[in-house]
């Protein structure tokens, strides 16, 4: 039978392991943080070489767009740590 100590035992094992990332999703993680860095600068070129306003202002804010989910990724990794 187990005791209250041995469940705040486990509780904290399963905290400490749930906050560790393996390494297939690890690999994920990376390969989505690559991947929305290098859209975020294909877009902000595309901004830069576009005459058209609309168009100018919608590559802006894809640029944006994948900042923001490289950022939110790399948080999640880093909380992860």
């Amino acid at each position: 039978m187990f005791s209250v100590n041995d469940n705040k035992n486990n509780q904290n094992m399963n905290v400490q392991s749930a906050q560790k990332i393996d390494a297939n999703n690890l690999k994920v993680v990376e390969d989505q943080l690559n991947y929305e860095a290098l859209m975020n600068k294909k877009f902000s070129n595309y901004a830069d070489y576009c005459t058209d306003a609309e168009l100018k202002n919608l590559c802006q804010q894809s640029a944006q767009k994948h900042k923001q989910h490289y950022d939110n990724l790399l948080n999640y990794l880093n909380s992860h740590q």
